[in-house]
C-alpha cells in the first residue's frame, strides 16, 4: 500500500523537490500540493504531511497536523529546540508523530554530528553559513541545530568572548553563527573549532537541492509510522 503524501509549501523548491520524488517513487502517493492560498483541510485524509513553507506558517501547520492525527514531516527552519520544548507534550498527547529535520542531506547531517563531537576538545568555536540570496531566514535551521548540539556537549559557558561586538554575529546556545545569502550559492556551512595553535575546520556544501533527496524519501517513509516528537534526520536513519 502507498503512503498518501500532502505536501503543504508545494510551490517552493524544496516543495517543487517532494513532488517530483514523490511521483517517482512506487511506494508514495501524492495526496494534495498546497501553495499560500489553499485550504490546510486539503490534507484530510494523507497519511503524511510533508511542511516546507515559512515558521510562522508552519507553526499553524504543525498545529492542523496534530488536531487531525496526522503525521507530520517538518522542513521548515527556523524550529529551535525552545520552540519543540514548547510543543512536545501536545504532541505526546495527540498520539501522532511530529519529525522535525533541519536538514535532509545526509553529508550535512554527518559534518554537524562530527562538529558536536569535536567541540569537547576545543576552546573556541564560530559557525559560518552561506545560503541563496533569497533563503529568509538567518541563522539557518542547520546552524542553530549545530549550535544547540554543541553546547549539549560541552556547555554553553565560556565559549564566547566579547559576545557584545556587533560583528561577532547571533549568539546561538553561547556559539557565534555569521549568515551570509549570496547569489551563487546553494548551501554551505563551516564550523571553525580553534584550540592551542590549531584550527579544524569542518565543512560541508550542497549544489542543488538534489542532495536533500535520499533524506526526504527517507524521512517520509520513517514518519508514516513514527509516534512522539523526532528531531534530526539522524533519528530517522538510525
Amino acid at each position: 500500500m502507498s503512503i498518501k503524501v500532502s505536501v503543504v509549501g508545494a510551490s517552493g523548491r524544496m516543495g517543487k523537490l517532494a513532488l517530483d520524488l514523490i511521483e517517482g517513487a512506487q511506494d508514495l502517493h501524492l495526496h494534495s500540493a498546497l501553495d499560500s492560498k489553499s485550504e490546510l483541510e486539503q490534507t484530510a485524509g494523507a497519511d503524511v504531511i510533508f511542511d516546507v513553507t515559512k515558521l510562522e506558517v508552519s507553526e499553524n501547520v504543525v498545529r492542523h497536523a496534530l488536531e487531525q492525527r496526522t503525521p507530520i514531516l517538518v522542513g521548515t527552519s527556523g524550529w529551535s529546540a525552545a520552540k519543540l520544548a514548547e510543543i512536545e507534550s501536545t504532541v505526546e498527547r495527540s498520539g501522532s508523530a511530529v519529525v522535525v529535520i533541519p536538514n535532509f542531506s545526509i553529508g550535512s547531517m554527518l559534518a554537524t554530528r562530527f562538529a558536536a563531537e569535536a567541540a569537547k576538545h576545543f576552546s573556541t568555536i564560530e559557525i559560518v553559513e552561506a545560503h541563496h540570496a533569497h533563503k529568509i531566514d538567518s541563522p539557518s535551521g542547520t546552524a542553530v541545530r549545530t549550535a544547540e548540539l554543541i553546547a549539549k556537549q560541552r556547555g554553553a559557558a565560556g565559549l564566547v568572548t566579547g559576545a557584545d561586538q556587533d560583528a561577532r554575529g547571533q549568539i546561538v546556545a553561547g556559539v557565534p553563527i555569521h549568515s551570509l545569502r549570496l547569489n551563487g550559492v546553494s548551501a554551505k556551512q563551516d564550523v571553525l573549532l580553534g584550540g592551542d595553535s590549531e584550527l579544524l575546520t569542518i565543512s560541508h556544501e550542497t549544489t542543488s537541492v538534489a542532495a536533500y533527496s535520499a533524506g526526504i524519501l527517507a524521512a517520509i517513509r520513517f514518519t508514516a509510522s513514527a509516534k512522539g516528537l523526532v528531531v534530526g534526520l539522524e533519528n530517522v536513519l538510525s
